[in-house]
């Protein structure tokens, strides 16, 4: 490999310093000029395309199969989530009316009932 690397370069050096009669017209010279510079590119970079390219060794993929899952249910509506709507106290209660979309949401103090009278013919005080 080294020595066609050495046999190509000489070989570029001799037809880049050999010496060519340049034509008359302007665009001849450029159209030359051209023609030497892609020969000159292509046999500098000869090694480098000519060489094979490098092999590289992955491992074999992994394969998982999918996880498949049950099938989900036919469609219902999501539930609002459950919200607390009593609070309660010894002498009485707040509870929530409305839903907060289409009625607002209220608390509403609702006391307890007074207790009840003591039945007749019972002592007083107990």
């Amino acid at each position: 490999m080294r020595k066609l690397v050495t046999i190509v370069a000489l070989g570029v050096i001799l037809v880049a310093a050999s010496p060519i009669e340049a034509p008359a017209h302007p665009a001849a010279a450029a159209a030359l000029a051209l023609g030497a510079f892609a020969t000159f590119g292509l046999l500098a970079t000869a090694p480098l395309w000519a060489a094979p390219y490098p092999v590289y060794a992955y491992p074999a993929p992994v394969y998982e199969p999918p996880a498949y899952y049950a099938p989900a249910p036919a469609y219902a509506p999501s539930l609002a989530p459950a919200i607390q709507r009593e609070v309660i106290y010894p002498h009485g209660r707040h509870v929530l009316y409305g839903d907060g979309v289409s009625t607002a949401y209220q608390w509403v103090w609702v006391p307890n009932a007074p207790p009840p009278p003591p039945p007749p013919g019972a002592p007083p005080g107990r």
